[in-house]
């Protein structure tokens, strides 16, 4: 009696991930150009597949921007992490802002992801956002003992300036994509120490609870 052969599941296997990745860069896409509120239905469309394709390889949104976005927000970790290691502390705060203000200009849904403090996200984010933040605090603190950046700036400035500079890209990223450089420079000076004294802030920083209620 002859043996049917074993079906062959290679090739459904490989559909499969064909159809994963095509997902994922679809996603990849829509959130750096739309921001995370986009849907599955808009990804599987971005992605030419069927919505049904979709929820196969994720349960929800928040597994998908996960898979996504996750890399990104370690690259801002690693930023802050490679700009410590630079022995001139102006140097160094200097280059994980342009760094990181770069990121957050070429991915919108990652500024919302870590500015906006996106609710519904993954908690495999929380770690690795809570990562940076201590670092950005070091090399604010370390520029300020040398003497290279104003003594008034809090490490809450931090954000809020990038959601200021993220303004400029909202509104400026279909004529000038690259136009929040001409601002960081700007800001930059601004907010470096010199030889005479620096213009007093017209309100003082505020907390980071008010901070986090600025933003719900």
């Amino acid at each position: 009696m002859s043996t049917s052969p074993a079906p062959r599941t290679r090739p459904l296997r490989a559909d499969a991930e064909r159809n994963r990745q095509r997902l994922i860069a679809a996603a990849q896409e829509l959130f750096a150009t739309r921001g995370i509120d986009v849907t599955l239905d808009d990804v599987a469309r971005h992605a030419g597949v069927g919505v049904g394709t979709v929820y196969r390889r994720f349960a929800n949104r928040d597994e998908l921007i996960e898979v996504v976005l996750v890399g990104a927000v370690r690259r801002l970790a690693d930023h802050a992490e490679k700009a410590l290691a630079n022995p001139d502390p102006w140097d160094g705060f200097e280059e994980f802002f342009v760094a990181a203000t770069r990121d957050f200009a070429e991915n919108r849904g990652l500024r919302e992801l870590v500015l906006e403090r996106h609710r519904g996200t993954a908690d495999a984010f929380v770690d690795v956002r809570n990562g940076f933040q201590p670092a950005t605090t070091t090399l604010i603190g370390r520029a300020q003992e040398a003497g290279e950046l104003r003594d008034d700036l809090e490490p809450v400035d931090f954000p809020l300036i990038q959601l200021m500079l993220g303004a400029v890209t909202h509104h400026t990223r279909d004529v000038a994509p690259e136009l929040w450089q001409r601002y960081v420079t700007l800001m930059l000076d601004g907010l470096r120490t010199r030889r005479d004294a620096p213009t007093p802030f017209a309100a003082p920083a505020i907390t980071d609870a008010q901070f986090d209620r600025a933003l719900t």
